[in-house]
């Protein structure tokens, strides 16, 4: 029998996702560790909801919230965690899936409020689910702690390096650690509302571990690893990092990482205004754009020559779906 200071509720925001909503839900309340599993039907137009329900009918474990205004997923994730009793929080997307067996490893780890594993993507297109047996992933429970520095410089992007923030890991969270400091995801954000999470809570003294082994598994679309955001996400995104900047503590080191994530999403976020104002008014507009202020033109005009050089070494557009990889390097 699980421990019940142990289960987990796993929380699914969904909106538009009765083709994948029934693995998703099955893989959850397949875990023995699951004693809730929540899903916020997010205002669906086909029969996601329905579809969800249809898992396992009558079991208590399922619990199908349906909005009747599209919300978000931040904000979904808020109601299911206010209707959640479970200690333990596991977030997973709609079109994902659990490993079986995952949650196990991670509840080994004692003292932590935040505990990840690893990430394999796999291509939508596959019609099968990944099992551990073809997975190159190490299986150890050793755990790395990641501090607020190496937090945030893991969630800078490197062009050479397709993506492996760790603000797209789907950790388990603590209920309790939540509750204290009456933190839940911010509703404003529509990009990037995990990574202010998790960074909320290590701003408050929260142990982040994370585990080499693969227990949750992403589905992508061959274009999916590009950004699909607009720069008003972008826009959001900064804001909300900018405020969180304040709450930073003494430590030079977190200072310092924290000034390099802003400068890099900074220019994320010029860039894309750019490209905006680009395609919708024409490049003189987006020129005039890029000179108020003056500083702007230089992180944009580095961006623009980016695209283009990765652009001619045919890096850019939709790439080929390898069969699997990883969000984090394999050790």
């Amino acid at each position: 029998m699980t421990d019940p200071q142990r289960s987990v509720c796993v929380i699914i925001p969904a909106h538009n996702a009765s083709a994948t909503i029934a693995g998703a839900v099955r893989s959850a309340l397949d875990q023995p560790e699951v004693a809730e599993v929540i899903v916020v039907d997010d205002a669906s137009q086909d029969d996601t909801a329905a579809a969800a329900e249809a898992v396992s009918p009558g079991d208590p474990r399922l619990k199908v919230l349906r909005q009747k205004k599209n919300v978000g997923p931040a904000l979904a994730r808020n109601l299911a965690i206010d209707q959640a009793t479970a200690p333990l929080i596991a977030i997973l997307d709609a079109d994902d899936y659990f490993l079986p067996g995952r949650f196990a490893p991670l509840l080994e780890q004692s003292g932590c409020d935040i505990i990840a594993d690893n990430i394999v993507f796999v291509p939508e297109s596959r019609p099968d689910f990944v099992t551990r047996e073809e997975l190159d992933a190490p299986r150890s429970p050793k755990a790395t702690v990641i501090g607020l520095a190496a937090f945030l410089h893991g969630n800078i992007p490197d062009a050479a390096v397709r993506r492996g923030e760790l603000g797209f890991l789907k950790p388990v969270l603590s209920r309790a650690f939540l509750d204290k400091h009456g933190l839940r995801y911010d509703p404003s954000l529509r990009l990037g509302e995990d990574f202010v999470l998790y960074l909320e809570m290590l701003v408050r003294g929260a142990r982040f571990s994370v585990l080499p082994n693969v227990g949750y598994v992403a589905r992508v679309r061959p274009d999916s690893l590009s950004g699909r955001h607009g720069a008003d996400d972008l826009r959001h995104l900064f804001q909300a990092s900018l405020q969180l900047q304040k709450k930073i503590g003494a430590k030079k080191e977190d200072r310092r990482a924290m000034q390099a994530y802003l400068r890099a999403l900074r220019a994320r976020y010029l860039l894309h205004a750019f490209l905006e104002i680009k395609r919708e008014s024409g490049l003189a507009s987006a020129a005039r754009h890029a000179l108020v202020p003056p500083y702007n033109a230089w992180p944009i005009a580095r961006g623009v020559l980016r695209d283009k050089l990765a652009a001619a070494f045919g890096a850019r557009g939709a790439q080929p779906v390898l069969p699997s990889r990883y969000l984090l390097p394999l050790e």
